[in-house]
């Protein structure tokens, strides 16, 4: 561990050190605990001070939500009910339209109160290996409210770019529903200068270049429910459109070995459409049990096309083509039975049914001898292997899930999944095959005290293989590489997961300390490998590169600073500190996981000045940039990747009755994202370095202006 990161872990041991010390806060608290599955209620009342517009809002004050809110797996399917929030304690039907995007369309003033579940239940229609977030609304037979946001961004270039979202939540009597409109502003501008050196660090070349990208997603979507005596009905929709968002970029070369100046530009255009229908019924019989039955089926078509020119003369010249288009489906059945052996068992069963479908061609045209076609921007069209593709996933889910509740201070969740499975590729490749797996879980909970939590954690965790790894694709990291090969025998990555968990909530709601242990076995793991058909034709893949294991340990700091006269503000902090091991297979020696630096810290600090309705924060990031664990290696080449420390501010003020002004600024410090890559004449296990180019690229301060209100 290098000089920045022992600061930084005696900064948080000295954190850690003054939270313990502090004084009980003379504040009441009206953050409330229950007795027996030390789940954390925040009533409404908690938040009146902070003038929240949305639930979203209401969650930013709640010290360690940081640890509920880290994220869910993503991937193919459901899984057997993954997840972390809830509404009035049901799931949002949903994939990409889940329950944690609607909580900024939820205002303040229909929420009730917020549950941090800390437990485990075979009653909750989601689980997390951490906690589980339930956003309980008000009881109402009537209520509605309509949210208005605007916003405004300012981009390095001067650039202003516009967009905003409508959003109408309620309920009438046993019906509910949000809806959503949204333009969300994507344009991004960012400038690169690149110097390439040969092996005796003497300048070959450099280059500038200035790129641009004008997106705007347009999209809505709709969650509508109806609460029946013993029945609950949901629907979900989303519909989504990137609408052409072309990128220019201009580029600039010196080459210090002729004298020579050139220049070059490149027009992208991507578009992106994508729907989601969901839906699902619950029933409870006179004993309580459940039986559930879900449905989600998503559509995903995308296009890229890309064409670069010399200029010669003011004169655009092709000299490269590549276009790519592609279609993403998936249809999910999920049916469940929840029941109760006695009070302190129960047990859920059920089956999970998918079809995941990706097509897939990518064209290229080059500046060589032929036939010039006009659909390739007058190139010669140039064949590439394994680039027209359909894969085709066919899986079945069976799984158990057992709740015992020990005692009042330990509970139990015990799962097993069994995996099976049918991939099939057609195209220029054909390719059929099955896989079947056994994946088991456990997660024990021990509540040492109403504030101190122990959480172990054993999975056998089976990786979702990317369809995009089954055939060739474009190459966007590399301007020298115009392609990468597919890998049509890609396997799963298997891993066993061991976390252990200690969590302690500090006196009067003042905060939360959490440390987290994790250890990672690791069978067939993915990285690229080999699948060069020639000396000549080097080309690698992603592919499976053996076994090996990570582990890591996290700190998490999250404290009002009432307690030294700062009231209500509130500071977050995490410390990641991880290594790892695994064989490179091209150079035949141990090395860390590709991106795993050796550490990794964010920091925030939030401030309300509740007098003046007015909040503002910073929000640090900082990791490792340690050689090898920033490294990764290819074939013929070896990158490694410097990330500078990012701080972005903000200030947000109420006024004018029921209007919120937030001003945001990202990249205060102008951070710039480099890499230092070694190209080798062969492969990189003859070591006989070509160049070494040293690239540095940074999209500057951007700002943004919001506006909201609700009524």
């Amino acid at each position: 561990m290098n000089n920045v990161a022992i600061l930084h872990l005696k900064i948080f041991i000295s954190a850690l050190f003054t939270c313990f010390a502090m004084p009980a806060s003379a504040q009441s608290s009206s953050a409330q605990s229950t007795d027996q599955d030390s789940t954390i209620v925040y009533p409404a009342s908690y938040f009146t001070e902070f003038f929240p517009v949305s639930a979203n809002d209401m969650l930013n004050r709640i010290p360690g939500i940081s640890l509920a809110l880290r994220g869910g797996q993503g991937g193919r399917g459901l899984g057997a009910g993954e997840g972390e929030v809830l509404i009035d304690g049901q799931r949002i039907t949903g994939k990409n339209n889940e329950g944690r995007d609607q909580l900024s369309r939820i205002s303040a003033d229909q929420v009730d109160y917020i549950e941090i579940i800390r437990g485990t239940s075979e009653e909750l229609d989601i689980r997390s290996g951490g906690q589980v977030v339930n956003i309980v609304l008000l009881d109402t037979a009537l209520r509605s409210s309509t949210t208005i946001e605007l916003r405004t961004d300012r981009i390095q270039d001067g650039t202003l770019d516009s967009g905003g979202q409508f959003s109408v939540a309620g309920r009438d009597g046993i019906f509910n529903y949000i809806l959503n409109l949204e333009a969300d502003p994507g344009y991004r501008y960012w400038e690169s200068k690149e110097f390439t050196y040969d092996n005796s660090d003497n300048l070959l070349e450099t280059q500038k270049q200035e790129s641009s990208r004008d997106e705007t997603e347009y999209s809505t979507n709709m969650n509508i429910g109806f609460d029946l005596k013993k029945s609950v009905l949901q629907f979900s929709g989303l519909y989504e459109d990137n609408g052409k968002s072309p990128t220019e970029r201009e580029r600039e070369f010196f080459d210090f070995t002729t004298n020579e100046f050139s220049k070059q530009s490149e027009e992208q255009n991507r578009t992106q459409k994508n729907w989601e229908v969901g839906g699902d019924y619950e029933y409870e019989t006179n004993s309580r049990a459940k039986y559930r039955i879900l449905f989600i089926a998503n559509d995903r078509k995308f296009t890229y096309d890309s064409t670069r020119y010399d200029l010669i003369n003011d004169q655009q010249k092709p000299n490269l083509f590549l276009d790519r288009t592609g279609r993403d489906r998936e249809r999910i059945v999920r049916t469940s039975y929840t029941t109760r052996f006695n009070a302190s068992q129960g047990i859920e069963l059920g089956i999970e049914g998918a079809q995941t479908i990706r097509d897939s061609t990518l064209k290229m045209g080059l500046d060589v001898p032929g036939t010039t076609i006009k659909e390739f921007a007058n190139l010669v069209p140039v064949s590439v292997d394994n680039s027209t593709s359909t894969v085709e996933e066919i899986r079945y889910e069976p799984f158990t899930v057992h709740n015992w509740q020990i005692n009042d201070r330990m509970s139990l969740e015990s799962r097993v999944l069994y995996e099976a499975s049918t991939i099939k590729q057609s195209g220029d490749v054909q390719n059929k095959r099955e896989f079947s797996f056994i994946k088991p879980k456990l997660d024990y909970r021990y509540d040492i005290t109403q504030s101190l939590q122990l959480r172990f954690e054993i999975e056998k965790d089976i990786s979702q293989l990317s369809f995009s790894d089954f055939s060739a694709s474009i190459d966007s990291g590399d301007e020298d590489k115009n392609t990468q090969a597919g890998n049509p025998e890609i396997v799963q990555e298997k891993i066993w997961r061991y976390d252990l968990n200690l969590e302690y909530r500090l006196p009067n709601d003042i905060g939360v300390l959490n440390s987290q242990l994790y250890y990672r076995d690791v069978r067939d793991h993915i990285d690229r490998v080999d699948v060069s058909t020639s000396p000549d034709n080097l080309q690698s893949a992603r592919g499976n590169i053996g076994d090996g294991k990570y582990y890591g340990v996290n700190f998490d700091i999250s404290t009002k600073l009432d307690p030294i006269n700062i009231r209500n503000a509130l500071f977050t902090t995490r410390l990641r500190v991880r290594d790892s091991e695994f064989t490179d297979p091209f150079l035949g020696v141990k090395r860390r996981r590709r991106g795993n630096g050796r550490w990794g810290i964010n920091m925030g600090f939030r401030h309300d000045i509740t007098s003046q309705q007015l909040t503002y924060g910073l929000n640090y990031s900082n990791d490792s940039n340690d050689g090898e664990g920033r490294k990764e290696f290819d074939i013929d080449d070896i990158e490694e990747r410097i990330q500078q420390p990012s701080l972005s501010a903000y200030i947000e003020k109420k006024a004018f009755g029921n209007f919120t002004f937030r001003f945001e600024s990202r990249n205060l410090t102008r951070n710039q994202w480099c890499r230092l890559r070694t190209r080798y004449s062969g492969r990189i296990s003859e070591g006989n370095i070509k160049e070494i180019e040293d690239y540095c690229s940074s999209n500057g301060m951007e700002l943004a202006l919001r506006v909201r209100t609700t009524f």
